[in-house]
């Protein structure tokens, strides 16, 4: 299955569906199944800051327990936006969503859908872009 690191908290934001969109400075082409993988890195900084800290803890997650170097949700990547000017007069994307990503203009917004975290988080090293690894198909 194709795996995307992303750095903590951002990737249990993702994986608890409290952040559909991964914004990156890159496009692509690709859509369909993709592994969440939670980076060695942890911002603790902004594990610390509102609203990171009270959707975290509403899931029962701090700065010193969240899972890293493992993969730990899967989901469908559905869509890839160009964040442009006229995104920002019109306020897209809207609350949390728009503070726990990088919606600069010519950023690109990566559409999470059906995301399901895994009970038991796999242990995995990651990489930079997208990277494979035999995660167990959805059923």
């Amino acid at each position: 299955m194709r795996c995307l690191t992303i750095r903590q908290p951002w990737a249990t934001l993702a994986a608890l569906g409290e952040k559909q969109f991964e914004t990156r400075s890159w496009r692509t082409a690709y859509r369909g199944e993709l592994a969440i993988h939670a980076g060695m890195g942890i911002d603790k900084s902004v594990c610390r800051q509102e609203p990171y800290k009270s959707v975290l803890a509403r899931h029962g997650f701090t700065a010193d327990n969240l899972p890293a170097g493992a993969i730990i949700a899967t989901c469908r990547l559905t869509d890839c936006h160009e964040v442009t000017s006229e995104d920002a007069v019109e306020g897209w994307p809207g609350g949390n969503e728009y503070i726990f990503g990088d919606y600069t203009e010519g950023r690109f917004a990566w559409k999470l859908e059906g995301v399901e975290l895994l009970a038991d988080p796999i242990p995995a090293k990651g990489r930079l872009s997208f990277w494979e690894h035999p995660v167990r198909e959805r059923e």
